[in-house]
């Protein structure tokens, strides 16, 4: 016998037609002998829906009760889940996070699960149920309803499968895998049939949103194996694994790309010890997430520019608090809200030369001026000009002959 989770993602439970759709795969896995545990989105477009709701009473709506508001539509689909498999002949029912609990620590709107209790719904399994779990969501110690940020339905399921130490954890989703880019911008992307941890991380968390970079950190961390597939076709998923089976001869995986970036460069700062921690500590306090960091240091050794990015909603924060902070001293402050981030990503560019190069090369040749740079092993990232965006990625996809 197995024990998988199933987690269900907004389009995929999206109206009730593809929740019943949806039951009738759980259903399927079922009937082979496999306890199974669901784990739902809210449906597509309802957390949008509830938050602008909540816009139009204030801008400044109060967290917490923003989290009682948006971990609502898990709540919906948990039950409508159930409904469905029950009337498919399923036994199946529902739990609330509160109900299980699922305890979570850190902010509203941005916690993080700590543990679950697993003996009830352990017990409900072995009694031939299927548990359906709303994602996204938990209590706190206080007795708060909290959420984990959005898309957090990945984070859930990967989470519920490391601590009811399940056989693996299934993402359903609208698309078949993962792409070597995004397929609804560039037709010829290949579906990526077998990818690492380390890779499919990178990805995420430069723009791809087939998971959430959290959800994979997690199931790296605790080796959990992980599985891409689409709730509409029968085709084979993406599987994601540990590093061992990284193929290295691959120089290039994938392209990601972000278009919700800004960059903020100080010139003239003063380049002696804690200065960047004194930029950095007060964006930190206001939760402002800061990416990409440049430093350039002039010919003299006295001053510095920092170049730095943030994502565009926290772009007029992040102004505000450099320009409020009295401990930070530059003599001038460049900005631009309209960049993109495009990254390549892939295992074989630790020993394979010439990818710098590459990049370089085919960007330049379509006139795309290069804002700032960033590596790592198995990454490099370029911010440019928005407008270049799509042009950029099409002409790396070709160049490391993904198409």
């Amino acid at each position: 016998m197995t024990k998988k989770v199933l987690k269900f993602g907004g389009t995929s439970v999206g109206s009730i037609e593809r929740i019943v759709h949806a039951a009738k795969i759980v259903k399927k896995e079922h009937s082979q002998g496999n306890e199974i545990i669901v784990v739902v989105s809210a449906m597509a477009g309802k957390t949008n829906e509830l938050i602008s709701q909540s816009n139009s009473i204030s801008n400044k709506f109060d967290k917490r009760e923003l989290d009682v508001l948006l971990s609502s539509g898990e709540q919906v689909t948990s039950a409508l889940m159930a409904g469905a498999l029950n009337e498919l002949g399923v036994k199946s029912k529902s739990w609330m996070n509160w109900q299980i609990p699922i305890l979570t620590t850190g902010h509203n709107t941005n916690s993080r699960i700590i543990n679950i209790n697993v003996e009830n719904i352990n017990t409900y399994l072995s009694e031939g149920g299927v548990a359906i779990i709303p994602g996204f969501q938990g209590i706190s110690s206080s007795g708060d309803i909290t959420t984990i940020g959005r898309g957090g339905s990945d984070a859930s399921a990967v989470a519920i499968a490391k601590i009811f130490n399940t056989d693996s954890c299934e993402i359903y989703t609208d698309v078949d895998g993962v792409y070597s880019t995004d397929p609804n911008k560039v037709p010829v992307a290949k579906k990526i049939d077998k990818i690492s941890y380390e890779e499919m991380l990178e990805l995420a968390s430069l723009g791809a949103r087939v998971m959430q970079a959290s959800a994979i950190q997690t199931a790296k961390m605790y080796d959990i194996p992980l599985q891409v597939r689409s709730t509409f076709t029968d085709r084979k998923g993406t599987k994601i694994f540990s590093e061992e089976n990284i193929d290295y001869t691959k120089m290039v995986t994938g392209v990601a790309y972000s278009k919700n970036d800004a960059k903020i460069t100080l010139i003239g700062v003063p380049d002696k010890p804690g200065v960047a921690a004194d930029i950095f500590e007060p964006l930190d306090k206001n939760q402002i997430n800061v990416d990409m960091v440049i430093q350039n240091v002039s010919s003299d050794g006295k001053t510095t520019d920092l170049t730095f990015t943030v994502k565009r909603n926290d772009f007029n924060k992040t102004l505000n608090t450099i320009n409020s902070n009295k401990k930070i001293k530059f003599k001038n402050l460049s900005h631009n809200d309209k960049v993109s981030k495009i990254s390549i990503v892939g295992a074989g560019m630790v020993t394979t030369p010439g990818v710098t190069f590459k990049t370089f090369r085919a960007l330049a040749d379509e006139n795309i001026n290069i804002l700032a740079i960033s590596t790592s092993e198995i990454k490099l990232s370029v911010i440019i000009s928005e407008d270049d965006t799509l042009k950029a990625v099409k002409k790396l996809h070709t160049t490391f002959d993904l198409d």
